[in-house]
C-alpha cells in the first residue's frame, strides 16, 4: 500500500464524502474512487459502506484508519527527524487576527510535542494580507480567515464562526439582541488599506463600499470603534474589551477559520502541521 493512497483513504474516512475528500485533496472524484477501489482490492474487503444516505466506514475500514494514521504519522516524523539532523527543520507560520484562539493554542501544544526539534517561527500578519505572506514567500503555512484569492494555494476549513457587528456599548444598536446589515447602512465603518484582497474586503464590509478610518490590525479595528464610533464586523464568540460589544448579524455568512499553504509545497513539516491543525480545531 502506497503512502499516497493511504492519504486518500484517510481523507475519505474523515470527510465520509468522496466529493468533499476530492476537493480537500485537490483532485477530481473519479481517480479518487478508483484509488479507493484498488485499496479495497489489496485489503481483500470493503472499506466503506456506500448508500444513497452517504458513506460509512466498515469494521475493516475502521481498523485501516487507525493503522493508516499511525503509519502516515511515523512517515512524517521520519522525514522531519532527517530534516532536523540536516539542520533544515524550520517552519514559519503566519497568523492573522486573534493569537489567543484556543484552537491555535491546542495546535501549538500538539505540534511542539510531536516535533520538538523543529524551530517554529511566528509571523503575525496585518489585515491587509489575509494570506499572511504566503504569496510573497514570507511564511510556509498560515492560520487565517477566508475568503481570499486562493490561486495556487491549498486551503482547509478548520472552523466556521458566526459574525457580529462591533459597536460601542453606548451605541443604541448595541442594545439589540441581533442586527441585520441594513441596520448599519448609515454608519461609518472601518475599512482596509487600498490593495487589500477584494474578496476579503467585500466580505468584511458586508458586500457594500464603506467609508471610514483605515485599519491594518485587530487592535486598530477596536480603537477605531472606541475612539470614532465607527462600526465593523468581528467573529463570535468574541470579547472585544471594555466599552465595546459584538451583536450577532443575522444575514452574514459565517467566517471560516482556515489553514492555507502553497499547493505545490511538499515540505513534510507543512503537511504535518495541516493534519494536526484539523484535529486541534475539531476538539
Amino acid at each position: 500500500m502506497e503512502l499516497r493512497t493511504l492519504r486518500y483513504f484517510v481523507a475519505v474516512a474523515e470527510e465520509l464524502h468522496f466529493g468533499r475528500a476530492a476537493a480537500r485533496l485537490y483532485m477530481s472524484q473519479p481517480p479518487l474512487s478508483r484509488a479507493i477501489k484498488q485499496l479495497e482490492a489489496e485489503a481483500g474487503a470493503a472499506l466503506f459502506h456506500r448508500s444513497p444516505a452517504g458513506v460509512a466506514l466498515t469494521p475493516v475500514g475502521s481498523v485501516l484508519l487507525d493503522e493508516a494514521r499511525s503509519l502516515l504519522d511515523r512517515a512524517d516524523r521520519m522525514r522531519v527527524r532527517v530534516a532536523a539532523a540536516a539542520g533544515t527543520a524550520t517552519l514559519t507560520v503566519g497568523i492573522l487576527g486573534d493569537t489567543a484562539d484556543p484552537g491555535a493554542a491546542r495546535l501549538a501544544d500538539v505540534y511542539r510535542r510531536r516535533h520538538p526539534d523543529v524551530d517554529v517561527r511566528i509571523r503575525e500578519a496585518d489585515l491587509a494580507d489575509p494570506t499572511c505572506g504566503l504569496y510573497a514567500g514570507l511564511v510556509d503555512v498560515a492560520l487565517t480567515r477566508g475568503p481570499f484569492d486562493e490561486t495556487g494555494l491549498a486551503v482547509q476549513v478548520l472552523r466556521a464562526d458566526p459574525v457580529g457587528a462591533l459597536l460601542r456599548t453606548d451605541d443604541p444598536l448595541a442594545r439589540r439582541d441581533a442586527l441585520k446589515l441594513s441596520d448599519l447602512a448609515d454608519c461609518r465603518w472601518f475599512v482596509f488599506p487600498e490593495g487589500t484582497d477584494p474578496l476579503w474586503q467585500a466580505y468584511w464590509s458586508g458586500g457594500e463600499p464603506r467609508r471610514g478610518p483605515v485599519v491594518r490590525g485587530v487592535a486598530e479595528c477596536r480603537q477605531a470603534v472606541r475612539w470614532n464610533g465607527t462600526v465593523g464586523m468581528a467573529p463570535l464568540p468574541h470579547d472585544p474589551g471594555e466599552g465595546l460589544a459584538v451583536v450577532p448579524l443575522l444575514d452574514m455568512a459565517p467566517s471560516d477559520v482556515v489553514v492555507a499553504w502553497r499547493r505545490d509545497d511538499t515540505n513534510p513539516l507543512v503537511h504535518s502541521f495541516v493534519r494536526l491543525a484539523g484535529g486541534a480545531y475539531r476538539r
